[in-house]
C-alpha cells in the first residue's frame, strides 16, 4: 500500500520540502550533515591514528 513511491510522488515531496525550507536552509543542513559525518570518520581513524603515534612516541624517548 505504502510501499511503492513513484517519481511523480518523489517529485511532489520534494517540492514540498523546498518552499518549507527554502534552498539556502537546506544547503546548509546538507553541508552540516557532510560535516559531521566527515568528523565522525576522522574519530574512528583518529584513535587509531593516536594508539600509532604513542607508540612512535615511546619509542623514541630514550629511558632514564
Amino acid at each position: 500500500m505504502f510501499g511503492g513511491f513513484g517519481v511523480t510522488e518523489l517529485l511532489i515531496v520534494l517540492v514540498i520540502v523546498l518552499v518549507l525550507f527554502g534552498v539556502g536552509r537546506i544547503s546548509k543542513i546538507a553541508g552540516e550533515m557532510g560535516s559531521g559525518i566527515r568528523a565522525f570518520k576522522d574519530g574512528l581513524q583518529g584513535t587509531e591514528k593516536e594508539e600509532s603515534k604513542d607508540e612512535e612516541e615511546s619509542a623514541e624517548k630514550p629511558e632514564d
